[in-house]
């Protein structure tokens, strides 16, 4: 029995299980891994700062004071010369060092001042030769200037674009012996203004007659001054057109000094209207003229005088 009790007893089987650490995966490595990053970048920057000249550190110092000064004017660069890495600079291909540019003049840039006033000379022109055009399709288009178009002429000089309004025997500009303007002549004048306001250059208005004398001679009211009060007469028409009252820069009277016929002095053409549309220089030779005047002497400007009729005119004006 006993040997039965024997065979009958279980077997009983411990298993011991090991360990007393839970199991923690790969956030150690990914911790290492930072350390081994950050072990690598202070090592680098030990290493940059060690090879870096003393010309980049204060490169470097004023970057941060004063980006913005550093951008605009410049200073040393990577590409100093004493650079430990051989060409330095953007180009490491390079066996030489490139200069600072802190310590070299900056390159001078010199300016053609005659090419450039050439330049300035020609753009003035075109512009002066788009306005004629463009007045002279004002008047060609506009339904009551067309049959003036013979008696307006164009000419390029020195001082600008000159408009002339020439006198004709059948269509005089104004009254005989006066300054009253006659109705086409305002018509033709406000026209032109109109056009002139639209551009910036300064004007010149100048009054011509022929060479025939008053009965009353030179003394009393005479072609001087009869060519004045139609100057400005014409000025007022222009500005009556649209034309700003600062862009008249003078109105002056000049009789029969400057004849367009001169072998024909009589001739009614001689009675004219210039206007001068004046180049800038034109207008700086006026200002330098007057600032050089003494202050004692009379403006250029003639001032507005009653119109007077002379008695007895010898020939229509």
């Amino acid at each position: 029995m006993a040997g039965d009790a024997k065979k009958l007893q279980p077997i009983i089987v411990k298993k011991i299980k090991k360990g007393g650490h839970g199991h923690h995966g790969g956030a150690w490595k990914i911790a290492y891994a930072d350390f081994v990053t950050a072990m690598m970048a202070f090592f680098l920057l030990m290493w940059l700062l060690g090879s870096t000249t003393e010309g980049d550190k204060k490169g470097i110092a004023d970057y941060f004071q004063a980006p913005l000064k550093v951008a605009m004017f410049g200073g040393s660069g990577a590409g100093d010369a004493s650079h430990v890495v051989k060409g330095g600079g953007q180009d490491l291909t390079r066996t030489t060092g490139q200069v600072k540019r802190g310590d070299i003049e900056a390159e001078r840039k010199t300016i053609n001042l005659m090419a450039l006033k050439q330049e300035q000379i020609r753009a003035e022109i075109a512009r002066l030769r788009t306005l004629q055009q463009r007045l002279e399709g004002e008047i060609a288009s506009h339904p009551g200037l067309g049959a003036f178009k013979s008696q307006i002429l164009f000419e390029l000089t020195r001082d600008g674009l000159r408009i002339q309004i020439v006198d004709a025997q059948n269509r005089p500009m104004f009254a005989s012996g006066a300054a009253a303007v006659q109705p086409y002549m305002q018509e033709l004048l406000r026209a032109i203004g109109g056009v002139l306001a639209e551009v910036p250059n300064r004007l010149t208005l100048e009054g011509h007659t022929d060479a025939t004398p008053f009965s009353g001679g030179e003394r009393g009211y005479s072609n001087w001054e009869l060519s004045a009060d139609r100057a400005n007469a014409s000025r007022r028409e222009l500005l009556a057109g649209g034309l700003p009252e600062d862009r008249v820069l003078r109105v002056q009277g000049l009789a029969s000094s400057q004849l367009l016929l001169r072998d024909r002095p009589e001739d009614p053409t001689n009675r004219r209207i210039s206007i001068v549309v004046m180049t800038r220089d034109a207008e700086d030779a006026i200002f330098h003229a007057q600032s050089a005047q003494p202050a004692q002497d009379e403006p250029s400007i003639r001032p507005e005088r009653p119109t007077i009729v002379a008695s007895q005119p010898a020939l229509s004006r």
